[in-house]
């Protein structure tokens, strides 16, 4: 299992995704599930990854090769016109992985399934976010869902319901994140340290800030014990239960 979020803001996106894969408590180990191509000044592609890790690792080597190699470069996320033909690139791929490694066919449950958040920017075209399934369709972010999650969301997401708003600056969107990682960390040993971070700044069209949290981060783990004393007080602080008896 793993965490990815993908988040739109006014100012741009933002993307973080942990690093553990585990299969079974005793074989645990980390592999990076962001990865990034670009063409600087005409577009930049963030593609983040959750599920199986041989179909995750798959799509994202086959993306990388047609971007390389003459005979494989059609298609190509760095030659499509718009992110949501890329979309469609990566759909399709993923669709035909899945297909390959399934037995009797393609299905959503099958062991080797794998969804993706895929952002970025294409120059005419605004950022855009979406979320591509493992049968290959995809939806995008919009006003009313501005974020998506993928892997193990349950925990983490009440906290950005709660606290999103779209004219937040990058640095308040990570430390958002920072606390809705926090909580899943520690509510599921399937998701751990360290955490990719990235930023896309609208019509930059090259990477922001970009950076790994590792386990020792002073100011994740300030965050980490800051929220869980703020949590503590805020608890208390409500009014006290009583019995009618």
């Amino acid at each position: 299992m793993t965490y990815c979020v993908g988040m739109c803001l006014n100012r741009g996106l933002v993307f973080m995704s942990d690093t553990r894969t585990n299969a079974g408590v005793d074989n645990i180990a980390t592999f990076r599930k962001m990865s990034t191509w670009s063409t600087p000044g005409e577009r930049v592609i963030t593609l983040m990854a959750a599920g199986n890790l041989a179909t995750t690792q798959a799509v994202v080597s086959m993306l990388e090769e047609r971007t390389k190699i003459l005979a494989e470069r059609f298609p190509s996320i760095l030659e499509a016109p718009t992110m949501v033909q890329v979309a469609q690139i990566v759909g399709e791929l993923v669709r035909d992985v899945v297909q390959s490694n399934a037995v009797g066919g393609q299905n959503a449950d099958t062991t080797f399934h794998a969804t993706f958040i895929l952002g970025g920017q294409i120059k005419t075209g605004e950022p855009r976010l979406f979320m591509i399934y493992p049968e290959g369709n995809f939806i995008e972010a919009s006003t009313d869902t501005p974020f998506f999650q993928i892997g193990e969301t349950k925990y983490g997401r009440p906290i950005i319901v709660r606290a999103y708003d779209p004219d937040m600056k990058f640095e308040d969107a990570i430390k958002l994140l920072m606390v809705s990682f926090d909580s899943t960390i520690k509510a599921n040993l399937s998701v751990g340290l360290p955490i990719d971070v990235q930023t896309y700044e609208t019509d930059s069209f090259e990477i922001g800030h970009e950076f790994r949290v590792e386990p020792n981060d002073d100011y994740y783990n300030l965050i980490s014990d800051s929220w869980g004393e703020a949590l503590r007080t805020a608890f208390f602080s409500l009014p006290d239960f009583e019995f009618n008896d």
